[in-house]
């Protein structure tokens, strides 16, 4: 087959110069590290940004997955996000400071979200009713048993306790660690290193927000099925019964021009 040795020979050398491309900034970032140690800080930093350049001419390099196929991303979406697939088309990220408080309320629902979700699955699932009707029940229940307070003081229990967290939170001013805490956020050392590859850190937050994004459409779905009056599971039910006469076309207020 005589294609292939000029084919593979191209692969070779196409593969050679990025990792000579990738390997480059090495060399800058051992001459930082023998400055001394009251520059420890920006021999850090730069560091730092010879990783990130790395990684960016990593992913320039490989066949970066798109969220539309064929599509060219923004410049200020490099690849060197968790789930970064080129998907800002009102610019909106284009800003450095608005990007990074994008990227980090986009995660805090997404955890939020994907505890909601969750919530609203096994509660219904357990038999302990239905996030739909606990909202205004005047006997507040928590997985069956009764909770001497009715719901004005659960919902300022669960404001104030918001408020505490989300102030302590904000005392944080390493926008990474705003977002990856670690310490008693991370009780299985998952970002300590050690005998886990770094690279499994780069998956588990890929990982976390692809469910995230998941959760945050889920919870965005049972908010309009209240439109139905009745709950995800009784909803999913009926469905499955009868697939081609209960759906969301029968729902006047979920398609109105219908």
């Amino acid at each position: 087959h005589p294609p292939t040795q000029p084919t593979t020979m191209a692969a070779i050398a196409a593969r050679s110069v990025v990792f000579a491309r990738v390997a480059a900034p090495q060399v800058g970032t051992a001459r930082v590290q023998k400055s001394s140690f009251m520059g420890s800080s920006k021999a850090f930093q730069v560091a730092r940004v010879s990783c990130n350049a790395r990684r960016t001419m990593t992913v320039q390099a490989a066949d970066r997955p798109m969220w539309y196929i064929g599509s060219e991303p923004p410049s200020h979406l490099d690849g060197t996000l968790a789930g970064d697939y080129g998907f800002d088309p009102a610019q909106l990220g284009k800003d450095p400071a608005s990007l990074v408080r994008f990227q980090e309320a986009e995660l805090i629902h997404g955890r939020w979200a994907m505890l909601g979700a969750a919530g609203v699955i096994a509660v219904e699932a357990g038999g302990y009713g239905d996030w739909l009707s606990a909202i205004s029940a005047s006997q507040q229940t928590y997985l069956g048993t009764p909770v001497p307070f009715g719901p004005a003081i659960v919902g300022g229990v669960v404001v104030v306790a918001m408020t505490f967290v989300e102030a302590k939170r904000n005392e944080q001013t390493d926008p990474v660690k705003r977002c990856y805490p670690g310490g008693n956020f991370d009780p299985f050392g998952l970002a300590k290193g050690g005998k886990n590859d770094p690279l499994d850190i780069n998956t588990l937050k890929l990982k976390e927000i692809k469910n995230g994004r998941v959760a945050m459409l889920a919870m965005l779905g049972f908010f309009a099925q209240t439109s139905t009056g009745t709950t995800p599971l009784a909803n999913l039910a009926a469905h499955v019964s009868d697939p081609w006469h209960i759906n969301v076309s029968i729902n006047a207020e979920a398609i109105p021009f219908l």
